[in-house]
């Protein structure tokens, strides 16, 4: 088997346009598959459609040259030794993953493939889907002999996808067969055997000629509870943070320094122990549906899951009280928000708290100014400009004559806000900080009364008052 594979991967969303760039990187030609032309038109210009670090330089480096995007699935069939499906599968009204655009792809491939390939599920999914990709293509009278399916999930983060991808924990390969675990071990074998690290202009990231990634083969079944399980677990994570700040702050106790607490302990760690308004995007809210879904069909009580997801819901109505209890009432209030995307570094407004959050105060009779770095042109599309919603140009615009500023998103570059001029601009010096980006004594010495999460509220610093001399 030569070092370059032929790769396709069908989608070219935060998943699928991620893994060709970051496969072409490795070294394979890469044809990218979607069925929406402008889509495929855009990338072959060079636009990434989605905010992510590295993307559009990779994009520039390899589009056109070894990685080609394409409508054609049968073409591209004919041409790959792999086929990674990397397409949406949205949560039903029932909480089900929508599988429909997997098999759609699986019955499209059956009907072009003539030698051996290996199918990767990419997408998120639930168990069993690899036998019933393997029975869709049985049924459109592909010979059992050439294909064989592999789950090989992503455990990528958006705003970091890229490093993520090229410098992961582990690489999990769920494979039935040696002929196609032989297959994935070699696409990715310049990771795992470190020579990728030593190429010159290498994504940097954790991993290295001496530290590589491990590659964790394991069976189908496997591998597919392994993704729904491990996004469940940190979704649960965030819940049990939030319960835990909630405690907190009926007790003037600190959230962050529990947090911290809790965190040097090496058997649970300090990632995803930060307080919030709730967790959101593409991945938790579907994954932890679909997984308790599953145990729901399969008869196993999983009820655990449902009070995380009755947490992550009771966390934005805590916030819309925290802005109640801030402005006595709500209605007429003028309010600034920064942050508008699920997260920050990402333009990604699936699901996304914050959102959710302005729909709830416009709901109270608040208008809402906000500003995001990236995700304003997506907002405005299920938020649009009205007389209650407008969008400003930069964080002092949105927050300039409110009654008080939120912030909803953790975008680093908020970190960085000059105090002082926020302070003048706004009409009353209130922030309300769902995602703790502030230490409160600060905000305290900047005159600003300062509400966050799971810590005492901040009050502003008064100045002394002069001695009077005595008569």
């Amino acid at each position: 088997m030569s070092s370059s594979i032929q790769i396709a991967v069908v989608g070219s969303g935060y998943v699928g346009l991620v893994a060709a760039v970051c496969f072409a990187e490795m070294g394979h030609q890469v044809i990218c598959v979607d069925n929406d032309q402008r889509k495929v038109d855009a990338l072959r210009a060079g636009d990434t459609l989605i905010h992510e670090e590295h993307l559009p330089e990779l994009l520039g480096r390899y589009r056109n040259t070894k990685i080609k995007f394409m409508t054609d699935l049968s073409e591209a069939t004919r041409e790959c030794n792999a086929i990674f499906i990397a397409v949406g599968t949205p949560q039903s009204e029932t909480g089900d993953a929508d599988l429909s655009y997997v098999e759609a792809v699986a019955c499209e491939i059956a009907r072009s493939l003539t030698k051996y390939t290996v199918i990767v599920e990419k997408s998120t999914v639930p168990v069993y889907t690899n036998e019933w990709i393997r029975r869709a293509m049985e049924r459109n009278g592909v010979a059992r002999h050439l294909f064989d399916v592999v789950s090989n999930p992503e455990f990528l983060r958006e705003g970091t996808a890229v490093a993520d991808f090229l410098h992961p924990d582990r690489i999990v390969v769920g494979a039935d067969s040696e002929r196609a675990a032989a297959m994935l071990s070699a696409i990715y074998k310049p990771l795992t055997e470190g020579t990728y690290y030593t190429t010159p202009g290498a994504i940097a990231g954790s991993c290295n000629e001496h530290a590589v990634p491990p590659l964790l083969l394991t069976s189908t079944k496997s591998a597919e509870i392994i993704k729904h399980a491990s996004n469940a677990f940190l979704a649960l994570k965030i819940s049990f943070i939030n319960a835990v700040s909630n405690l907190c702050e009926a007790t003037d106790a600190n959230v962050q320094q529990v947090a911290l607490g809790l965190g040097l302990d090496s058997r649970i760690g300090p990632k995803f122990l930060r307080p919030g308004i709730g967790y959101g995007g593409s991945c938790f809210p579907k994954d932890v549906a679909a997984f308790r879904s599953v145990a729901d069909q399969l008869g196993i009580d999983f009820n655990l899951l449902a009070e995380v997801e009755r947490i992550n819901v009771s966390q934005k109505a805590r916030f819309v009280r925290k802005v109640r209890a801030a402005l006595w009432t709500l209605r007429g209030k003028k309010l600034g928000v920064l942050g508008l995307a699920f997260k920050g570094e990402t333009d990604d407004i699936r699901d996304s708290p914050a959102i959710e959050l302005v729909k709830m105060l416009m709901a109270e009779g608040c208008s809402i100014v906000a500003f995001d770095p990236a995700a304003m042109s997506r907002t405005k599309e299920v938020v649009p400009e009205s007389r209650q919603m407008s969008y400003a140009d930069n964080a002092y615009a949105a927050a300039d004559d409110c009654d008080a500023l939120l912030i909803l998103t953790d975008w680093s570059e908020f970190k960085d806000l000059d105090l002082d001029r926020l302070n003048k601009v706004m009409r009353y010096p209130i922030v309300i900080d769902g995602r703790n980006m502030f230490d409160p004594a600060i905000m305290s010495e900047a005159k600003f009364t300062y509400i966050s999460i799971g810590r005492p509220t901040a009050y502003p610093v008064r100045d002394a008052v002069p001695e009077v001399a005595a008569v």
